[in-house]
């Protein structure tokens, strides 16, 4: 019996270290190869919002599928967003920014457009998905518009949740609600 290596053999430990360090070398790839995917699509999304009027959602789906983007792809959609006054549009890119704080995006600019623009639909969506709702502006949007159907729903939810905390607290805290989609927007681009 030899114990002697061959100076070609590696030890046990050499081979875990060599092992490890081919697996960092293929997770470093696979990182590589992911952040230039997303390159590439915000590369695409960002020419779309740029070029095609009320293409926000759009967008919003893209970057959706995708999986994530480059802050220059967040900004692009909200410039879409306020050139076309795309109420639908701003109201899931607010949802997107008031759960993920860092993105590059004016919640509160979107979140006025659909108070202020959008139908009572939305402002009912925004005051249960949002997870700190202006409630006192969209109470005046809805009270003002006159529609009793929405003033009910409204009264109803308030009644519950009179602070107005969103859907996402009142699961917390124990309470039954469900998170509203909002209607299709109407100004959705069927090319």
């Amino acid at each position: 019996m030899n114990n002697q290596l061959n100076n070609n053999e590696l030890t046990e430990p050499q081979v875990a270290d060599q092992k490890n360090k081919q697996q960092e070398v293929l997770e470093q790839a696979a990182i590589e190869k992911r952040r230039e995917h997303l390159k590439n699509e915000s590369t695409r999304i960002i020419d779309i919002a740029g070029n095609e009027p009320n293409s926000a959602l759009k967008c919003i789906h893209q970057l959706s599928v995708a999986g994530g983007a480059t802050e220059a792809t967040y900004v692009a959609i909200e410039q879409r967003v306020v050139a076309d006054q795309d109420t639908a549009g701003a109201y899931h890119l607010a949802l997107m920014a008031q759960n993920t704080p860092d993105l590059p995006i004016d919640a509160r600019q979107l979140i006025e457009l659909v108070v202020n623009k959008g139908d009572n639909d939305q402002r009912l969506a925004l005051l249960k998905n949002l997870p700190l709702p202006p409630v006192e502006l969209i109470k005046g949007q809805i009270l003002a518009s006159d529609d009793g159907d929405a003033i009910g729903q409204m009264n109803a939810y308030l009644q519950i949740n009179p602070e107005g905390y969103g859907s996402q607290h009142m699961l917390g805290s124990g309470h039954a609600d469900r998170i509203v989609p909002l209607s299709p927007g109407n100004n959705m681009n069927t090319d």
